[in-house]
């Protein structure tokens, strides 16, 4: 049985071959990659992030640099996890992330439901490719077409949070986990390109109906010594599409950089 419910009518889909039907006939194909198209949006227009910053975003995590964020996430993932849990991510962009901790728990035995859902079709379609065993599909955040009380895990990296649509999700006493860049996250690589640089403004970290249960924070320098893993970062973020081709040329001309990696890493319980 999936997870996933009918964006029409709410109820619950099953998987018959390649199709997710409900039962009031509401049918969903499951694209030949293996994520299904649940977002109810009619707008013919790309959504969310684009294959140039994904493929970016990707062949840059591939490196390690940010792995000892990952490593963080694995360990608070694993006090909380139990056999049999579902373990949500909402916002789960190529898959990095959501790929390695399924990968990581699996080496421990624990037996997860993950699911992976994205505002962008490229995103989902990258990592249903990358692990079949992951539930993924093309759904926003903000109308995500889970059932509610399923969830015991919902894991949020750098994407938006929609705070009801989190706790609808959730189970009771289930946990809420946020990844966030810190203010001075990558300061350096924004000087390189920028003459004026600002902080990173922090999220608002209330959320109502959750107790904020612990918080971390990751702090590392890493040192770039291609221009293609310079290059690779720059893309990966918002920057790239925010930037003048003369501030562009800045990054086509450095070959070494080391910068800031910060991340606040928020863990709350629902209430």
């Amino acid at each position: 049985m999936s997870h996933f419910v009918c964006p029409v009518c709410n109820c619950e889909l099953m998987l018959e071959g390649n199709v997710f039907r409900c039962r009031n006939n509401h049918c969903y194909d499951r694209a030949r990659s293996g994520y299904v198209n649940l977002l109810m949006s009619q707008a013919k227009k790309v959504h969310g992030d684009d294959k140039t910053m994904l493929l970016a975003r990707r062949n840059f995590l591939e490196k390690g640099y940010y792995k000892p964020l990952l490593d963080k996430l694995t360990k608070i993932i694993i006090r909380c996890v139990k056999n049999n849990d579902v373990l949500l991510d909402a916002g789960c962009g190529e898959g990095w992330y959501t790929d390695n901790i399924y990968r990581e728990l699996k080496s421990r035995d624990y037996n997860v439901h993950v699911i992976g859902i994205d505002i962008s079709k490229n995103a989902v379609e990258l990592l249903a490719k990358r692990n079949k065993e992951i539930e993924t599909a093309f759904a926003s955040v903000y109308k995500m077409p889970v059932k509610s009380e399923s969830c015991d895990i919902v894991l949020s990296v750098f994407a938006p949070v929609c705070a009801e649509e989190i706790k609808r999700v959730l189970k009771r006493d289930a946990v809420f986990i946020r990844v966030y860049p810190l203010e001075r996250h990558l300061l350096s690589l924004k000087k390189l390109i920028y003459d004026n640089v600002v902080l990173n403004e922090l999220p608002n970290r209330d959320i109502e109906g959750l107790k904020l249960a612990e918080s971390h924070t990751v702090k590392n320098i890493i040192n770039l010594g291609t221009n293609g893993d310079i290059l690779n970062l720059f893309m990966m973020t918002p920057y790239y599409y925010r930037t003048s081709q003369s501030d562009k040329g800045k990054i086509a001309e450095t070959d070494k950089l080391s910068t800031e990696t910060e991340f606040g890493i928020d863990v709350y319980r629902r209430l």
